[in-house]
This record gives C-alpha cells, structure tokens and sequence, in this order.
C-alpha cells in the first residue's frame, strides 16, 4: 500500500533531506509525492524556517531536464532557480530511497502552465470566440502532448522514482484561481464551462479527422453564451449540470459529440505518456471530480496508464465509499489511491481523516496521498498519524 505525503521541493529543502524523512516515517508513510513540475501560487507556509510565505516561480520544473531529449522540442521546460539555489531536492529522495525505506513519487503538472502559454499561444486552449486560455496548454496540440511525453520520459529514465503522479494532462476549467479572477456577469455553472470547451486549430484539425463535427458545437456553444452574456440576470438553462456531466447536454447531440470526443484526446495523450515513461516508473492519473471539465473517461484513463489517484477533498464519507465502483470499473491490478486534504475547515480533526482514510482502503484503494507536508500547521499534520494507525 502506497501512504504518500505531497510535498513542494522547497520545502524540502528548508527542512532539509534527511529530517523530512524522518518525519514522513513517523506520521507512517512510505512515500514522498514530491512536486517535480509546477505552477504559479501564493503559498502560506506555517513550519517555514526561513520564511512563512512563499511565491514559486512559474511554470517550471524542479529537476535537471536532459538536454538531449529537448533538442527539437518546440515547447521545453525551464528549471527553476530554486533548484540551482538550494539543490535537487528529487535526486536527494531518490539517492536517499534505499536506505531510507521511503519511495518517490513525482508530482507532475503537465498542461496547467501560463509561462509556456505566453511563450506558445499558438498551442494553448481557445473557447468558441477563439479567446486564449493561457494557463492551459491544449491536449490536442502536437507541441503540447510531446511536452507531456517527454517530461514523463526525461523524469523516468533520469531519476527512475517509484511513481508519476499526472495533473493536468488534460483540458482545464474557465475558472481555475486564475490572478484576480472577476466575473460581473455571475456566470451560471454551465456557461463557466462553455466557456471551458476548447475549440482551437488543433481541436478542430483532429475532430475533422475523428469525423466529428467541431463548427457545429462550436457555433452552438458561440450562440449560447452571446445570448447568455446579454441577460440582465443570470439564468440556468441546464439545471442539470453538473451533477449529470455532460450527459446534461445530450439534446444537443453536436456538442454531447464533441464533448464525448475529448476524452478521446486526453486518454490517447496518457496512453502515449505511459509509453514514453520508463517501464520501471508507474504512471498514474490525478483527477477530483469534476472530470467533465477536464475531457477525463476515468475508466478509460485508467486502462491507459497505470491507475488513478482522486483528490476527494472535503468528500463525506458516503462519497469516500464510492471508490468501490471504480475499483470495480477498472479491476483488481491497477494501482487506485485517495487523496484528502487537511485543510481547515474541510477536515475537522484527525478522526475524520482517520475515518475517510480507513473507508478508502475498505472499499478498494491501494494508496493514500495527504496534501500537503509544508502548507498544514506541525500539529494538524500530526493528523496523519491517527490515520495511519488505523490502516
């Protein structure tokens, strides 16, 4: 069983190698899911030695990417400056590995980027007006999806870690937490996500090919939110969503098309990540619940790569229990984790976590990953240990 802490590399490097470890053993873990692609953020750090805030750089990698393997790449990755300042916190972990009893597992964000969508416009998701998402790289873009592979390739065949853990190797959210995000419209949950719906160029080229119709959908999504933006109130037109995914859109069967279809792009991108990745590495998918959003077919995901991990933060028990069907869903063999949050107040006290992490396991994980070792006070991370305990 996979017990796995994520972790960012500075903090690790504030704490330093040997003492994380040594903290990760005695919370009863085995893994430190160690974040090796990121983004931008605003972090409070409440056990920071040598600061209590912290703004990472953005868009960047915390690995020595080789250089060979990016030669003709058209979108490369940048190493961020903390790793020249402070060290590879991921080669620690993984030199530490044999002795330490404590595995690695890589954190990796693969198409949430807004530096590399700045530089790379022409590959970045677009909504039906053709407005730019620069935080999201597409799916569909051939730059984007050798991005993916070979930062999956460079991390496996360089340092070898246990697991890959996938964030974002798929479409992205409207809303997202995006700097100073504003919204006077109050946009109903369905048109948050027609605006969500990506129609670029390289969209459009590969449903062409899949013989779907991407100019109908997008004509019909483009008339929707014109007629939605013109209302003086916001209005549901779909009550149904979200709760009904994007099965709520069935009567409109050239946008249910396309919406079906997009999941044909984002589990061809991980089985194809899969395939590049070392074969000693297990590659695994990050996904909350809203996979509607994110063109995620979690069963077909699954039989694509090596298992799941869900983020069931704030999930009630009852909800928690829900992994039995996709464990049935998906079988016996592939790895299948739960990811919960100790954030205030969504978790309550270590009871809770204990319970929801006990109730994972009986229905059908094989893996539990707390978020996050440097962003929880040291007594709420005491938590964990609770948990495990009763695992």
């Amino acid at each position: 069983m996979q017990l796995s802490l994520w972790t960012y590399p500075w903090d690790v490097a504030d704490q330093s190698v040997e003492p994380v470890i040594e903290e990760v053993r005695g919370l009863g873990l085995n893994t430190v899911s160690l974040a090796t692609s990121y983004h931008a953020g605003r972090f409070v750090q409440p056990r920071g030695r040598s600061r209590k805030s912290y703004f990472p750089e953005d868009g960047t990698v915390y690995f020595r990417p080789s250089a060979d393997l990016w030669t003709d790449a058209v979108i490369r990755p940048k190493m961020a400056e903390q790793v020249e300042r402070d060290g590879d916190m991921l080669r620690a972990l993984v030199d530490a590995r044999a002795a330490s009893g404590v595995r690695t597992s890589c954190w990796t964000v693969c198409l949430h980027n807004t530096r590399l969508g700045m530089l790379h416009p022409d590959h970045v998701a677009r909504n039906a007006f053709g407005d730019p998402s620069f935080y999201s790289l597409c799916p569909s873009s051939p730059a984007a999806r050798a991005y993916a592979r070979t930062l999956a390739k460079d991390i496996s065949q360089g340092y070898r870690p246990d697991m890959i853990e996938l964030e974002t190797p798929s479409f992205m959210g409207f809303t997202h937490g995006y700097h100073h995000e504003k919204d006077g419209v109050g946009l109903t949950p369905e048109e948050d996500f027609f605006l969500s719906i990506c129609f670029c160029e390289h969209c459009r080229n590969r449903a062409a090919a899949d013989r779907v119709d991407a100019k109908a959908a997008r004509r019909w999504v483009e008339a929707a939110m014109v007629e939605a933006l013109e209302r003086e109130r916001p209005e549901r037109t779909f009550p149904a969503f979200p709760d009904q995914g994007i099965e709520a859109f069935r009567s409109i069967p050239a946008l249910h098309d396309y919406l079906r279809w997009r999941e044909t792009v984002v589990t061809s991108l991980v089985g194809e990540i899969r395939a590049e990745a070392h074969p000693d590495t297990k590659v695994v998918v990050i996904s909350d619940a809203s996979t509607w959003y994110a063109g995620l077919d979690l069963e077909e995901v699954a039989r694509a790569c090596d298992g799941l991990l869900l983020c069931l933060y704030g999930a009630p028990t009852s909800t928690v229990a829900g992994i039995a069907d996709m464990r049935r869903a998906i079988g016996p063999k592939k790895f299948l984790g739960a990811g919960f949050r100790l954030f205030h107040p969504e978790m309550t006290g270590p009871e809770e976590l204990a319970e929801v992490s006990e109730t994972a396991i009986d229905a059908g994980a094989t893996g539990v990953n707390y978020y996050n070792f440097g962003l929880v006070p040291a007594k709420r991370l005491q938590w964990i240990r609770q948990a495990t305990l009763s695992l």
